[in-house]
């Protein structure tokens, strides 16, 4: 049986996992993100148990996917200090000498979707993880879309909500962009709870909704996708994706004919595993000829 590796490099935690050609998971463990001096050993260690001939890589980022750069499989410019300028690709390859896929996290979490959820039967598609940072991915005809680098929606300039005027964000690099203003760290920095502390009917999720709504208008009116997917920690707030909804059609204020927005806006299908199957089939297709 040919086994895949899989690798879900988070803000928080490196998922590993071993797959076969079904893209189901046989065994995966979960290891902090701390320092690659403390992350990475445990990351080899677990593959070497494994007879694995290729592995996929998802990584929080930004990271260097020009093949034709020095820095080529790099993280590069990530707040996380410790990973800056990291090889990662380097890093893998001093121990395992097999095929390597390498991008973003919410690329391989948007794969995953395509391959086996709730994209599985459609052209195009945005994903969005909203967690300890924010990310966006899109695919065409199964192709990632991305140019000189992948793109960094997360980053995006958004409209502040009147109420957070005088909220300066959280993002090290812009402030208060997307990520700065709605992402888990800038949700607890504004409502200094955690944000599972924070009631429902609080108007920071509100404030929350918004933001993110902007973003679904923002990637309809420069990607026109079948559908936009909102993943990641922050959207585990069941109550959220519905003020998401109510928000965007308010936004859109009828300009665009869509789908329902509760079938154009959606969740994740996979069960939080749709990173790990998307690395696995990134994987896969390093060993298609």
């Amino acid at each position: 049986m040919k086994l895949y590796g899989a690798i879900e490099a988070g803000g928080t935690k490196f998922v590993c996992a071993v797959g076969d050609d079904n893209l189901t998971v046989i065994e995966s463990v979960s290891i902090p993100t701390t320092e690659p001096t403390e992350t990475m050993p445990k990351v080899i260690e677990f593959f070497k148990e494994h007879d694995i001939i290729s592995i996929g890589i998802g990584s929080f980022g930004p990271i260097d996917i020009n093949k034709e750069s020095d820095t080529y499989g790099y993280i590069t410019s990530t707040p996380k200090t410790a990973w800056k300028n990291f090889d990662f690709i380097g890093a893998i390859k001093e121990h395992f000498d097999i095929p390597v896929a390498f991008t973003t996290d919410v690329n391989t979490s948007l794969y995953g979707e395509f391959k086996k959820g709730i994209a599985k039967d459609i052209n195009s598609a945005v994903y969005y993880t909203v967690g300890t940072g924010i990310g966006g991915g899109a695919m065409v005809g199964g192709k990632f879309v991305q140019g000189y680098s992948h793109p960094e929606m997360g980053h995006m300039t958004v409209k502040i909500h009147e109420d957070d005027q005088s909220f300066e964000g959280k993002c090290p690099f812009h402030g208060n962009c997307l990520e700065g203003v709605a992402s888990g760290p800038a949700i607890e920095k504004r409502a200094g709870i955690s944000a599972k502390e924070i009631k429902e009917d609080s108007k920071d999720w509100d404030i929350v909704a918004y933001y993110i709504a902007q973003a679904a208008l923002n990637t309809t009116l420069m990607l026109s996708p079948e559908k936009i997917i909102f993943g990641g920690g922050v959207m585990h707030q069941n109550h959220l994706l519905s003020k998401i909804h109510k928000q965007f059609e308010l936004l859109n204020n009828d300009y665009i004919a869509l789908p329902p927005v509760e079938e154009y806006i959606v969740s994740p299908s996979l069960n939080d595993e749709q990173g790990i199957i998307g690395c696995l089939a990134l994987a896969q297709n390093e060993n298609k000829v």
